[in-house]
Order: C-alpha cells, then structure tokens, then sequence
C-alpha cells in the first residue's frame, strides 16, 4: 500500500509508528519552579549522540485539559530532566504515569513509586528504574504544526551523570536479561528483548605494498 499521511491512511488503526519499531521508551522525571515532582513515559525517544552523550524525547499534543504537558515545559523552563529505563518490572506502573494527571499531581508517589535525590541535577530518580541519566537541557525545538490543538515539542538534553546498578552488569557491560527493559512497538503493543545476537562491524581491506 502507499498513502500519504495528510491525507489519511483509510486503515483502521494509523500504522505510522507500527513502522518503525520496537522504540525505547524515556520515562522522564521532572520537576517545576515550585519542586513538585513529574513522571511520563515517552516513546518518541532515543539516544541520539555518544559525545557528549545526548538524548531526546518528544511531546505530542496537549493533555486532556487543553494545557501543555508538563515534561517538555519543566525541562525547558529547570533546564534539567532524568531519564529512567522502563523496564519489565513496573510496566504497570509505567502505564499509569502516561496518564493526563494535573500538574499540581506527584505522579511518582500517586503511583507507588520510590524516588531518591540526583547527585547533579535537581529533578529525582526513580528507584524502581536499574538506569537512569541525569541530564542538562540543550535544546527545546518547537515543530509547526497543522494544528494548535496538535503542538510537538522535542527536547535534546547532554547526559551529565549516569546511574547503573551493579547487579545488571556482567563481565564489563550492561546485561540485557538482566535489565529487562521494555519497548513500545505501534498501536497498544510493547515488547521485551528477544534474541540477542553479535555482528562485528566490517572494515575493508587494506591494500599491501
């Protein structure tokens, strides 16, 4: 099939993200001027450079109430996010901070989560999460969109401090099984990490003499 997305897809579900998956999910901890603690999960995000390490998420739409969504504007306006893996253990959890909560709601403890103080940034971590990344904001790039009711927002921020718990690492490097992280595939659909398997990168040969 071919379509083009301004015109519609004619499908029953937009197939648009099933395309391009699995993505991993950054479920980002924030907090506004006022200190109050916000938690989202975002699929609409990934590493994006290793030096420095650099990270992105994005914000689609407005929350049900009409107003903007927290993360994006507390990143832009604290100049500072944490990124937590979302991971097989709290999926559940992770489900129900996607939720429109107010702002003036702490979704980490409205949850049941635990959170613990960052060493280089204000916002917390969460300490169900085995990774998390305190980051500095870069950069807040506002998309055009076709509709106001419809803003998308993409925050870019440098990885200052990581956090990996000892117990998922094996000889050296971040254990997959052991992390158990989880991913967003299209429509409701997420996945865990399947087959892992190794393929070294090829270099050409170098002529002689």
């Amino acid at each position: 099939m071919f379509f083009e997305p301004s015109k519609g897809h004619g499908l029953s579900h937009n197939p648009i993200a099933a395309c391009v998956a699995p993505r991993p999910i950054g479920w980002i901890s924030t907090c506004n001027k006022d200190g109050i603690n916000n938690l989202a999960p975002f699929s609409y995000f990934n590493l994006v450079h290793n030096f420095p390490p650099t990270v992105m998420f994005a914000c689609n739409g407005l929350k049900a109430d009409g107003t903007e969504k927290d993360s994006w504007r507390n990143a832009e306006e604290t100049g500072e996010f944490v990124y937590n893996a979302a991971t097989d253990n709290v999926r559940e959890k992770m489900n129900l901070t996607s939720t429109s909560w107010h702002s003036e709601v702490d979704e980490i403890s409205e949850v049941g989560l635990t959170s613990t103080r960052s060493r280089l940034v204000k916002p917390v971590r969460i300490v169900e999460s085995p990774i998390q990344f305190e980051c500095k904001t870069i950069k807040v790039i506002h998309l055009p969109s076709s509709s106001n009711k419809n803003p998308s927002n993409i925050v870019f921020g440098e990885v200052v401090g990581v956090h990996i718990e000892d117990s998922c690492m094996s000889g050296g490097k971040v254990d997959y099984d052991k992390v158990q992280q989880i991913s967003r595939l299209g429509y409701m659909d997420f996945a865990k990490i399947g087959e892992v398997f190794i393929m070294p990168r090829p270099y050409p040969k170098r002529e002689q003499g």
